[in-house]
């Protein structure tokens, strides 16, 4: 059990619902996790492009909050916040793939801090077991929705054959947002 809502003795319904209310989450179009963007930086590296932003996100059961494969054109930094373990899962423009847990352990191997590269498919979940994670993301230059892209079962499983199970569980149904 993570250290947040333990002492207090708060059911995991009215934690999420207190984050949730707290932090102002909402669903991600696309990728389908619970997120806010927190900063983005007034300085443009082009035209409508940011040089930063940073997010806020959440997974949880209930809501279900968790990220379906997608790829960005940009490194993306992960920080552990609170809560308990998730599970990024990557797949590599070579075919290989791995899989890390980030967590509030860096003593039982979790990493509190994780960079995807680039091109790098990326889906994330809560861990079994879990009631919540709560991680943030940040990006330099920001996000934008044009360096996004969805990744479908067909596409994942011709690159990712030995990561099926993976795939069919957390894959988009779209490929771009807005």
């Amino acid at each position: 059990m993570s250290a947040v809502g333990a002492a207090g003795g708060d059911s995991t319904a009215t934690l999420i619902a207190a984050l949730v209310a707290r932090h102002r989450f909402k669903p991600l179009p696309v990728e389908g996790t619970l997120f806010v963007e927190t900063y983005r930086s007034p300085v443009e590296v082009a035209p409508g492009r940011s040089a930063g932003t940073v997010m806020l996100g959440l997974y949880c059961e209930e809501p279900r909050s968790e990220s379906g494969f997608h790829r960005l054109s940009t490194d993306e930094i992960w920080h552990f916040h609170a809560g308990d373990p998730l599970r990024l899962i990557l797949l590599f423009p070579d075919g290989t793939s791995r899989d890390v847990i980030l967590g509030p352990d860096p003593l039982r191997g979790h990493e509190v801090q994780w960079v995807v590269p680039a091109g790098v498919w990326q889906a994330g979940h809560l861990v079994a077991g879990g009631r919540f994670a709560m991680y943030g993301c940040t990006l330099a230059p920001g996000f934008d929705p044009g360096i996004f892209e969805g990744g479908t079962v067909d596409g994942l499983l011709a690159t990712h054959p030995d990561r099926e199970a993976d795939i069919r569980r957390y894959s988009c149904r779209e490929t771009r947002m807005g």
